[in-house]
This record gives C-alpha cells, sequence and structure tokens, in this order.
C-alpha cells in the first residue's frame, strides 16, 4: 500500500463501494457524510421535527421521508435543505452509482441540485478514476475539475492557485480566527504559505492534498506571438497543463469507455477546423466566435490559458463527418482570472459516434 492511498479524505472515497464495472455505488456511510454538512447539520434554533428527521436520516439514510414530514420543519432555508438532499439521495440511488447519476443529470439538461453536491460527486469520480495513481501533478491539476482557480502570472510563470484556500489565506494569514481578527486591526500582513507543485516536493503533497494549498504551473516553455486568433506558447514536459491532460483522458475513459489522447498545443492553425469544446464558459465563448470567424478583443484571447488538440485512438468511434478530425480544446480566466473547468463538457460535447 502506497501512502497516498488516503489523498483527499474529505472525498469519502473510503466509505464508497465499487461494482463489477469500477464505478461507485452510494452507501449508508457515504450518505451519513453528506449529513453532516453544515447546511444540514442541527443548529440551535433546529425545531423538533427538524430534530427528528435529522436524528432519522442518520440513523436510516436510505429511509423514505414522508411529504409531511418535510413540511413540519418550520425553517424554510433547512426545509428547502433538506428537499434538495434528498431529490439528491434518491437520483444517486435510482442511477445506482455516482457515475451513472453525473452522466443522467448532465445529459438531461436539467441540474435540480447545487454545485456543492455535484462537485462532491466529481472529486469522488476523480478519486476513484486517480485511485492507482501516483503522480502528484495529476492529483493536483485533477483539482481544477471540481475547485475554482485563481491563476496569477508571477515573475513570467503561469500559476493556478485554489480559489478558496488563496482567499483563506488572505484573510487569516493562516492563523484562523484569530489571523483575522490580527489582519483586519492591521497587525499581520499577508504571507506566503503556498508552494508551487514540483518533483521535488510532490512526495508532500500527499498527506497536505485536503489543504489544497499547492499551486500548480502552467506556464508554456516557449513564448509565441499570438497569430491567427490562437498562437500561445509550447509546453514543458512536466508542466501541469500535460498533468491536465492525462487526467482528462482518465476522465472520458472512465465515464465514456472511449481512449483519446490530449496534448496542449501552442496554436491552432487548421483551415479545416471542425469541432471544438471549451472547459469552460469562457473559453467556450472565445472558440465560438473565432470559428464563426468573430472578431475577439485582445483582453478575451490573453484570457486564454491553454489550447489543446483531442485526437480518438479510434475514429470508427466518431462521428462519420469528423472521423480522423482533431477535436480543439480551450481552457481560459474569465475576467476576473478565475478559471472554472466543467468537467461534463467534454462528455455532452464531444463528436461520439454513439452515445455511451
Amino acid at each position: 500500500m502506497t501512502p497516498h492511498n488516503d489523498f483527499w479524505p474529505g472525498s469519502h472515497f473510503s466509505l464508497l463501494q465499487r461494482d463489477a464495472r469500477g464505478w461507485l455505488v452510494p452507501t449508508e456511510a457515504y450518505l451519513r457524510t453528506l449529513l453532516a454538512r453544515p447546511e444540514l447539520a442541527l443548529v440551535q434554533e433546529s425545531c423538533a421535527a427538524e430534530i427528528a428527521l435529522h436524528e432519522g436520516l442518520v440513523a436510516a439514510p436510505l429511509a423514505p421521508v414522508q411529504p409531511e414530514q418535510l413540511a413540519a420543519v418550520q425553517d424554510d432555508d433547512a426545509r428547502e435543505n433538506y428537499t434538495v438532499f434528498l431529490r439528491f439521495r434518491d437520483g444517486l440511488l435510482a442511477a445506482g452509482t455516482l457515475e451513472a447519476y453525473y452522466l443522467r443529470l448532465m445529459r438531461s439538461g436539467t441540474v435540480d441540485v447545487p454545485a456543492v453536491f455535484i462537485d462532491a460527486v466529481v472529486q469522488a469520480l476523480l478519486r476513484n478514476v486517480l485511485d492507482r495513481g501516483n503522480d502528484a501533478l495529476e492529483a493536483r491539476a485533477a483539482e481544477m475539475l471540481f475547485r475554482p482557480q485563481r491563476i496569477t502570472l508571477q515573475e513570467g510563470q503561469m500559476l493556478a492557485g485554489d480559489r478558496d484556500a488563496l482567499d483563506l489565506l488572505h484573510e487569516t494569514a493562516g492563523l484562523g480566527e484569530v489571523g483575522r481578527l490580527l489582519r483586519q486591526g492591521g497587525v499581520l500582513q499577508p504571507t506566503a504559505q503556498v508552494q508551487v507543485l514540483t518533483p521535488d516536493n510532490a512526495a508532500t503533497y500527499w498527506a497536505e492534498s485536503e489543504r489544497h494549498h499547492f499551486l500548480l504551473d502552467l506556464t508554456h516553455e516557449l513564448t509565441q506571438d499570438l497569430s491567427h486568433g490562437l498562437t500561445l506558447k509550447l509546453t514543458r514536459a512536466r508542466s501541469g497543463l500535460k498533468a491536465l491532460a492525462r487526467v482528462l483522458e482518465r476522465w472520458v475513459l472512465h465515464l465514456l469507455g472511449v481512449q483519446v489522447q490530449i496534448e496542449p498545443v501552442h496554436q491552432v492553425n487548421d483551415s479545416a477546423w471542425r469541432w471544438h469544446v471549451g472547459l469552460d464558459v469562457e473559453s467556450t465563448a472565445i472558440l465560438n466566435d473565432l470559428y464563426q470567424d468573430r472578431p475577439v478583443e485582445a483582453e478575451r484571447m490573453q484570457r486564454l490559458v491553454s489550447l489543446f488538440t483531442l485526437t480518438f485512438a479510434n475514429p470508427a468511434e466518431m462521428r462519420a463527418d469528423v472521423a480522423g478530425k482533431p477535436v480543439y480544446l480551450g481552457l481560459a480566466t474569465n475576467a476576473e482570472g478565475l478559471v472554472r473547468i466543467k468537467p461534463q463538457n467534454l462528455l455532452l460535447n464531444l463528436p461520439l459516434a454513439t452515445v455511451s
């Protein structure tokens, strides 16, 4: 057993079971962890009906809940939170696995559960995908699929840092509530308690993965001037972009059963460009505009973090009209420098011959 088997303990992966396909089956223990979330935890103001509902679900997470039990909860927000939880729980149980639930939800076109539950599912799925891996860069890159990232340029490096971890560090200087008070009083200045993940310190990632304090280097190696609207930089061999590409390959294989190869590229200069997928809202809009020959302002173009080519190992698995053609992927920040990857985009928008 390798030391990193317990990374991302907050995913509660150890409480899930695998079916014969290797997909994750929800358990009572896993559902109990969701009931412990702040949105569902009991508070001093909880009424008797809410206490009874909560304690009943903790004792029997799979038990049916009658409408009158929900209606009896006095607090509107608490009642809505339990309604959402039960919708999520029942969806998981009906689908049978987290993977099947995620695919069904995203393909439905109606996402009726909050992002916090979806991100929890994505984290658990990625924990499953990476379970037998030993590459800390890939594990850190996978965090980008369920945790928003701040992109900053520091001394020529393009670095991705966990938004929530960086914001908390800025507010508290790494000293919790005491640090927050001292910072507000001007006693403390923000301290640099984050570090760039490299092969030299990668071994420490596994024990500290729950802190989300490692920066991922997304820097390209050779600078290229933007031309044809889509020129960036060449990637280095051990870049975070390479690690992200490997994670996306495994994501597609695990959920769709389709083998693809994804590589960061320095430009797209393809007169026969046929298909593209944005990994986020911003890159989707930029690629759509470029594909339609609509002008893209320089400021928006500068938000592109990277481009990728995706090729199918078996072109027969592609739609006949684009078989053998590369699929171009984009990754970009919003105006505030945030990257919010939508991992469902790769599952919903690839030109598949059939939907698995």
